[in-house]
């Protein structure tokens, strides 16, 4: 029998405390007590992560191993280590039996008895109460500190500030630290220059041999934004500049997606709470001509060039760095009067963009052979959607035939009649006295794990046969999709191949003379309205799992 067990804490003081170890004592015994054995790698933990959301690396390898019915059982110290919210508590137990896997919880053994049921709603909803309540109670509190002037808003000081070691969230202790607030005098005296950029910035402070705030050589232009864009160097603290929502886009494709970050929402000025004033590092109009030039610099990015039409815009990365922006240029050599377009990596050039020490030493890709290539792949794979079904099926493991699963349910059945009927002939001895009764129940405990393991079995061949019906689903959805889409794409427009593109290439590795596509296919209607790239889930490595 595979048996698994998740452990999880919220905080990293909960992880300095070891209270995860206790909660790993507590399933090693339970699983001792049961007679399972418990392997290291079965061990899923994730240590600092929050209740509250199910965006969790170990959370997320279970949930995998559940998924392709390699867990029977699942061990967990209490509901709220599996999630804080009542809702997604079901989620998790519901998606767990699907494929074939039973959860059971440590602190309070949980059946389908309604009693038990009621008591696990009971229970979700008081944790989540108790999350709720705090969480509030502790945003309330800090907002009555700033608003006092009493607490700092920052969990880590800002570059070119210090702050008293003794009381590190008080204000009155924020003064500058002299060598590194030069360097934020330098950026903004640098940037205001006439025609000066955050390139130009960053190039400027790796000539200059000035270690970024994180000790590599290279600034990257978020780091010079965040300070440029910061009051505290004005001499103003402000808490509430921003608001966290759900990040919308994959940092990378091809970079294992690690632990994701909320993304940063700036909000109007109005909205923020003056905390304190501190010492200045540059004048109050130093900065706000920075503000003004920053907003009018924005017009003139990369992403708002729309001169040129390429069908693979943001989808090129490149195969030698793994840099997952790839830009377009021109250059001076002309092919039929007019200059040949490119794909270039980032990487040779920019830095300051790609926090590289070197230089990218990959070939510049000619854009209209890379588009055409695969366009033509596109088209390919679209006309003959039976490659794709196999595909999807080999994935599943799905070679199994319907009557063989049938077969297999019917003799799964038989045999726990059989251990039925035996323990009804054994009970029958008993009570006629033709076994004593320490035989009976050593008798009755061995058929009884049969019984249990029987029915596993058949717990993960019923999964196993839903999988089957859900993958005849998928594949008969995608065939209507490809055939759908077959009969316009030899008079599509740019615009419409444009968009087919985004939806169904996640990314175009580019490796000298080797290209590598991957797709995304739309396995249901309502997913051909969401572009993949949008999605969080990590589908070239797991997240390596906190130890």
């Amino acid at each position: 029998m595979r048996v698994a067990a998740y452990v999880r804490v919220s905080t990293s003081r909960q992880v300095k405390l070891q209270t995860i170890e206790q909660q790993l004592e507590m399933v090693y015994k339970y699983a001792h007590k049961k007679g399972w054995e418990l392997s290291e790698e079965d061990i899923f933990r994730d240590d600092g992560y929050s209740g509250t959301t199910l965006k969790r690396p170990a959370l997320d390898a279970l949930r995998d191993k559940a998924r392709m019915r390699e867990l029977e059982i699942v061990v967990v110290p209490s509901p709220d280590r599996l999630a804080r919210n009542y809702v997604h508590q079901m989620v998790l137990i519901e998606e767990f039996e699907k494929g074939g896997c039973r959860v059971e919880f440590v602190e309070r053994p949980m059946s389908s008895e309604p009693n038990d049921q009621l008591l696990l709603q009971i229970r979700g909803a008081v944790a989540e109460y108790e999350r709720t309540l705090l969480s509030e109670r502790m945003r309330r509190g800090r907002l009555a500190k700033y608003k006092a002037g009493l607490l700092l808003p920052w969990t880590h000081v800002p570059y070119g500030l210090q702050v008293d070691p003794d009381r590190p969230r008080d204000p009155a202790g924020v003064r500058p630290d002299e060598a590194k607030a030069a360097v934020v005098s330098e950026i903004f005296a640098v940037y205001l220059e006439p025609g000066s950029s955050l390139f130009g910035v960053s190039r400027h402070l790796r000539e200059m041999g000035v270690p970024a705030p994180r000790g590599g050589k290279a600034w990257s232009t978020a780091t010079l934004r965040g300070i440029l864009t910061n009051p505290v160097y004005a001499g103003k603290v402000y808490a509430g500049r921003v608001r966290y929502r759900p990040a919308r886009i994959r940092r990378s494709a091809t970079h294992p997606i690690g632990r994701p970050h909320d993304s940063a929402v700036p909000l109007s000025e109005e909205e923020w709470v003056f905390v304190a004033q501190v010492p200045a590092v540059v004048s109050q109009e130093q900065f706000d001509l920075a503000a003004e030039k920053l907003s009018k610099n924005k017009s003139f990015a990369r992403r708002n060039n729309k001169a040129n039409e390429h069908l693979l815009r943001a989808l090129v990365s490149c195969g030698e760095c793994l840099q997952a922006s790839i830009a377009c240029a021109r250059t001076g050599r002309k092919n039929n009067d007019r200059k040949q377009r490119y794909y270039v990596c980032s990487g040779k050039f920019n830095k300051a963009h790609t926090m590289l020490e070197e230089k990218c030493p990959s070939r510049y890709a000619p854009a209209e052979q890379l588009d055409e290539i695969v366009w033509q792949d596109l088209c390919e794979v679209l006309t003959h959607p039976e490659n794709i079904t196999d595909a999807l099926r080999r994935a599943h493991g799905g070679q199994w035939l319907p009557q063989e699963l049938k077969a297999r349910q019917e003799n799964l059945r038989r045999g726990r009649a059989a251990l039925g009927r035996q323990l009804e002939r054994l009970t029958e001895a008993y009570l006629g006295e033709v076994i004593p009764l320490a035989e009976y129940q050593r008798r009755r405990k061995d058929l009884e794990q049969r019984e249990e393991a029987l029915a596993s079995q058949e717990r993960q061949l019923q999964a196993q046969s839903r999988q089957r019906m859900e993958l005849a689903g998928v594949a008969g959805s995608i065939e209507d999709f490809c055939r759908r889409v077959h009969g316009g794409l030899a008079d599509a427009t740019f615009e419409q191949r444009r968009e087919l593109v985004e939806l169904l290439i996640d990314r175009v590795i580019v490796t000298e003379k080797e290209v590598e596509i991957r797709y995304v296919i739309p396995t249901d209607p309502s997913s051909e309205q969401v572009r993949f790239c949008h999605l969080r889930s990590d589908y070239l490595h797991h997240p390596p799992v906190p130890s």
